[in-house]
Parts: C-alpha cells; sequence; structure tokens
C-alpha cells in the first residue's frame, strides 16, 4: 500500500528552529524521515509526498532518504503551497494506487497505530481516521487541535477546530479511499476552501466517515516550539522501537 504524506506548507511556528518544517529535527532525526520510516514499519511499501515551500530542498532530502531506506519516494510538488491542506490530499492522491496510508509531516506515531489503521479497511467507508477520545491529553494543544463528533457507530457526524461539543480529537492518519479526494473536490465545488477537513464533512454527511480509537497509545502533533521540547524529550522513549531493523 502506498502512504501519502502532506508536506507542504510553510510552519511559521517553527521557522526560528529550521527553515523547513519537515526538515526540522526531532531527536536527530527530520520529521519527515520519521514519517516515512513510520509508514514502512507500518506495511506501507512505497511513500507519495506533497511538496511546496522549500520544495528544493525537501525534495534533495527525499531523494537521498530513498536511496538510504530502500523504498520509492514519490515527490509531487504543489504549485501553491498556500492552498488548504486537502489540495495537497487531491495533489498526491493522482499518485496513489487504490487505497492509501494519508498522514501529516508533523505528526508521530508509536508504530502499532498505523499498522492497526492499515487494517481498518471495510466497505460501509469512504475514509477512516485515527482518533483520541482523551480529552485531557497533555499533549494535545486544544486551541490547535481537530476535533471530532461521533455517533453511536463511532463514526464522525461532525469535524473541525470549532465544533462543539465533541468526543475525540483528529490524530491526523487516515486510511483513506479514493473517495475522499472526490470528497474535497466536492467540497470546493460547493463553495468550501478546500480544507481536509471540508472533504471529511462531506463524508461524514454521507455516514462514510469512520474511526480508529487509539486508546493509550502514544501520539503528538510537533506543530509549535513547545511541542517541539516535548517532543525532544519524548520522542527518543516512544519511537525508538521503530528504528531497529529499518534499513538506515
Amino acid at each position: 500500500m502506498d502512504a501519502l504524506i502532506i508536506a507542504a506548507g510553510y510552519g511559521s511556528r517553527l521557522a526560528d528552529l529550521s527553515p523547513s518544517k519537515p526538515l526540522t529535527p526531532v531527536a536527530g532525526v527530520p520529521l519527515i524521515e520519521i514519517g516515512v520510516r513510520q509508514a514502512m514499519i507500518g506495511g506501507v511499501t512505497r511513500v507519495v509526498v506533497v511538496t511546496g515551500h522549500r520544495a528544493e530542498m525537501v525534495e534533495a532530502f527525499l531523494a537521498d532518504l530513498s536511496q538510504r531506506l530502500a523504498v520509492e519516494i514519490v515527490p509531487v510538488r504543489l504549485a501553491d503551497w498556500s492552498t488548504p491542506n486537502g489540495h495537497s490530499v487531491m495533489a498526491g492522491a493522482t499518485r496513489c494506487e487504490g487505497n492509501y496510508l494519508l498522514m501529516m509531516a508533523d505528526h508521530m506515531f508509536e508504530a502499532d497505530i498505523l499498522a492497526s489503521l492499515l487494517a481498518q479497511d471495510a466497505p460501509d467507508r469512504g475514509v477512516t481516521l485515527a482518533i483520541d477520545r482523551r480529552l485531557d491529553n497533555p499533549l494535545v494543544d486544544p486551541d490547535d487541535a481537530t476535533w471530532v463528533r461521533l455517533d453511536e457507530r463511532g463514526f464522525i457526524t461532525a469535524i473541525g477546530k470549532t465544533i462543539e461539543p465533541y468526543d475525540a480529537v483528529d490524530c491526523g492518519a487516515f486510511l483513506a479511499t479514493p473517495e475522499l479526494a472526490t470528497a474535497i473536490r466536492e467540497a470546493i465545488a460547493a463553495g468550501k476552501a478546500g480544507s481536509l477537513s471540508d472533504g471529511m464533512q462531506v463524508l461524514a454527511d454521507r455516514g462514510r466517515a469512520a474511526t480508529m480509537d487509539i486508546d493509550d497509545a502514544w501520539w503528538m502533533d510537533v506543530d509549535d516550539p513547545r511541542a517541539h521540547a516535548l517532543a525532544e524529550e519524548l520522542a527518543p522513549w516512544h519511537l525508538a522501537p521503530m528504528f531497529n531493523g529499518v534499513p538506515g
């Protein structure tokens, strides 16, 4: 299966630490490399990365990483990387075969989360989102988080940064089918800006947006200096196993 990693944005809150958010190191390893390694251990055999800001720098790193890890990495450059993240999904999905693991370049996960997510395919869903029901998780920034409201089946009824009430937080990892990119296009045609959440809401309205609860597994969104400092402290403990046995 393919993975699609979104790595096009500017990452202004980490700009003082690195000229490129995907190349920002955590425990000495760039975020985008952590993402690729996570995907490989989860069971992915090919990685598509959507680039934008500092594209040349990121793509040069990916070419070297592809050789070091012996995995095909396909860069897809977004012409206007200031657009909402759904535009990155649409661009990258054109290079993916069938279903794919969708990840954000600034998110880190214990390996079991992604492996479990890849096993969630079912005909009753167009996408499955990894969620965390721990609303008091101290590693989650409530002002930046994307929240989800669920029905009795655990399917999404609403998703966004400002919805209330909510039942869980979006972890930034999805098992996507081709329906997701189509839903984003439909949202844009209906007047939305084209965020990933816009497309997710289209699928939610159709009862096609499922979730997978990660229970007590560890994950982080490294989006600002505070989160980066926490990641420097915690990632070596939680991510060390996923570096064992990976080529490179």
